[in-house]
């Protein structure tokens, strides 16, 4: 395999590589064209033309579109989700492991139905600003599809209707130059992907490499249809033991369970991520990339940013409330690690499919300035001490469907190189 790593301004390697892929490419297309062509000639000669799409062209190699390294690089263009016609999930067993007791009544009663109106028009014009804010800082702003999720849908394993494309963060990531789709883990998300098809299709026909992690057939299997959750007790006792809600029946991960810090990437086994879709992306990325396993004192893991969030090189937050088993690791390294505060988000305010402490799910615009909650004060100022711009904006009712503002969010292209930040 000829691997190039993507390096804003070229070099003489890259344009070689691009140049011969190029020429790979022509011929290849040459073959296909006169092995189909007797075909395609009887074919036109009964059935109408139809459009055809244009043909991927070369793209210029000191400009590849898509390129990050880490989570702290200087931003240039994002993806932010969408909440226009957000679901709420149907809840199955897999929903119902990731989610919280007090909450279970509301996913009875509105499963398969849209959010609360009100709410989600909130949290429309929240993202909306959140965008507007982006953009003033000089980042470019990609948006997803708006799809209709009300839409049910049958494979040969399970019937389902959607959810949303909200997170870009647990479908999406970007490691050097390529933008790798996950294959998620909620029957409820299946086909979330279509959403950002079009964006990825764009981004793959002006150079990135693009690649989707093999497809689960979510079927009864991939899930423990007994797992034993009735308490709060029971997550920790089953966390403590290594189980979860996913088997390993087959590979899953959501995207939001990896970080990112150069050559070496940071993941958790949690109730989306099992150990074959974690051993997928380690055999995917090597030898570039070493994949690390961690894991935390977390009676619920999902999504790994809300938990352990690296906001620069050899710097962490680390949830105080879920603690690194690892972070002697870390600490030996060199690395500084910081404990945000308490989140100030109130008791009464709906967080449906998160916990508060999305107030450290935070979004590096580069390692001196980071896009945080307005609410949260007390975390200002711990970023205001380690000498950090805080750029605040508010979105709490965005934060009820899942998320911060990681979570709302994929980096798609950062102005960096690659390194090593990990010894």
């Amino acid at each position: 395999m000829l691997r190039v790593r993507c390096l804003r301004g070229g070099s003489r390697g890259a344009e070689a590589a691009h140049l011969i892929g190029a020429m790979l490419g022509r011929a290849v297309t040459g073959w296909v064209q006169r092995a189909f062509q007797s075909t395609a000639s009887s074919a036109a000669a009964t059935h109408p033309r139809v459009a055809v799409e244009e043909p991927v062209t070369d793209f210029a190699a000191e400009e590849n579109p898509v390129c990050a390294y880490n989570e702290w690089d200087p931003l240039e263009e994002v993806i932010v989700g969408r909440a226009e016609n957000a679901r709420v999930p149907p809840f199955t067993v897999e929903v119902k492991a990731n989610t919280y007791e007090k909450y279970w009544s509301f996913y009875q009663k509105y499963g398969g139905q849209s959010f609360p109106g009100d709410h989600l028009k909130k949290a429309v014009a929240e993202i909306e600003e959140m965008c507007n804010i982006l953009r003033h800082e000089g980042v470019i702003v990609k948006r997803p599809e708006p799809i209709d999720w009300s839409f049910e849908y049958k494979t040969p394993d399970f019937n389902s209707s959607g959810m949303y494309a909200a997170m870009p963060r647990d479908i999406l990531i970007v490691i050097g130059n390529e933008i790798i789709e996950a294959p998620m883990a909620w029957r409820a998300r299946f086909f979330e992907y279509r959403a950002y098809r079009p964006l990825i299709k764009d981004y793959f026909r002006r150079g990135a490499k693009w690649t989707t992690a093999p497809k689960p057939t979510m079927a009864d299997e991939l899930y423990d249809q007994d797992y034993p959750i009735r308490t709060v007790e029971d997550r920790h006792k089953l966390a403590a033991q290594g189980k979860f809600v996913t088997t390993e029946y087959e590979p899953c991960f959501d995207a939001a369970d990896f970080i990112r810090a150069g050559t070496d990437i940071f993941v958790q086994r949690s109730q989306v991520t099992n150990y074959m879709g974690i051993e997928w992306m380690r055999r995917h990325l090597a030898p570039t990339y070493k994949v690390h396993i961690i894991s935390f004192k977390d009676p619920n893991p999902m999504h790994i940013d809300a938990t352990f969030n690296i906001i620069g090189p050899g710097l962490v937050l680390s949830n105080p409330d879920r603690p690194c088993r690892q972070i002697e690791m870390f600490q030996k390294a060199g690395w500084t690690v910081v404990k945000p505060p308490t989140p100030l988000i109130p008791d009464d305010h709906p967080l449906w499919m998160s916990s508060k402490w999305l107030s450290m799910n935070v979004l590096m615009l580069d390692e001196k300035r980071v896009m945080v909650d307005a609410n949260e004060t007390t975390i200002h100022k711990m970023f205001e001490s380690l000498g950090i711009e805080t750029i605040k904006v508010s979105i709490r009712h965005a934060n009820s469907l899942g998320g911060g503002f990681h979570c709302w969010t994929t980096d798609v292209r950062r102005r960096g190189t690659l390194q090593s930040y990990f010894h």
